[in-house]
């Protein structure tokens, strides 16, 4: 039994007491028990951050792969908010430029979705990694949480470079105990039906596949962040 409360029962058994002395007492654990539970209701805070597939390159916001992740979490009975902070373009060099001050303050995590433009432009795999790297150090710094997204080298970069772009993720995620998934646009990027006219970004129903295949790693990423576990 707390303080308070055993204030309370001593007082009522052994002296009279006036509602003037009994309201402080009443409006101190009223607010005790509000606030806790403002606090346990809080939703975890997350923030996608990307290139163009993050962003959702020519997609109406509510079609954009966080407003559907979001949407779909909360579909299964999961408190939270993804901010979008995918900026059409980015490299990871880019990238890195801009995390500290795209990331508020009280995010919980972040879904890391980088690296497909350095891809497409040649980017040495070495400087990818070290960009990726420094981008989860500066996070986890922070007390940020992360949900690495994977990439991989489109074909015609060839094999030699595929070997070296394509391990970057597995072995960040697994030497930083990241939670992974594997390939960011799985199921969509052979699909012609599921993107845009370019032939590179998801449609609607790409990003609703995406999402699909995605929901259970942000599932279990998000419950080991919710407050109050």
């Amino acid at each position: 039994m707390d303080t308070d409360h055993q204030t309370i029962v001593r007082r009522f058994r052994n002296e009279p007491m006036a509602l003037k002395d009994f309201l402080p007492i009443l409006f101190g654990l009223t607010m005790t028990i509000v606030l806790s539970a403002a606090a346990r209701a809080e939703p975890v805070s997350l923030v996608g951050f990307g290139d163009s597939l993050m962003a959702g390159y020519q997609l109406p916001p509510e079609d954009a792969f966080p407003a559907r992740l979001e949407k779909a979490l909360k579909e299964k009975g999961i408190d939270v908010t993804i901010a979008n902070a995918g900026v059409s373009g980015d490299t990871t060099s880019s990238g890195l430029a801009r995390i500290d001050w795209s990331i508020p303050e009280g995010t919980d995590g972040v879904i890391l979705e980088l690296g497909a433009n350095d891809a497409l432009r040649g980017i040495p795999p070495e400087e990818t990694r070290k960009n990726l790297e420094a981008m989860v150090a500066r996070l986890k710094e922070r007390g940020v949480a992360v949900l690495l997204a994977g990439m991989m080298a489109p074909p015609n970069m060839g094999p030699d470079y595929a070997a070296r772009f394509n391990p970057i993720y597995p072995d960040l995620a697994k030497e930083h105990n990241l939670v992974f998934y594997p390939f960011f646009l799985d199921g969509v990027v052979t699909e012609v039906g599921l993107k845009l006219d370019d032939g590179m970004h998801p449609n609607g129903g790409g990003v609703g596949v995406m999402v699909d295949r995605f929901l259970p790693t942000a599932e279990l990423f998000v419950r080991s962040l919710a407050k109050g576990e």
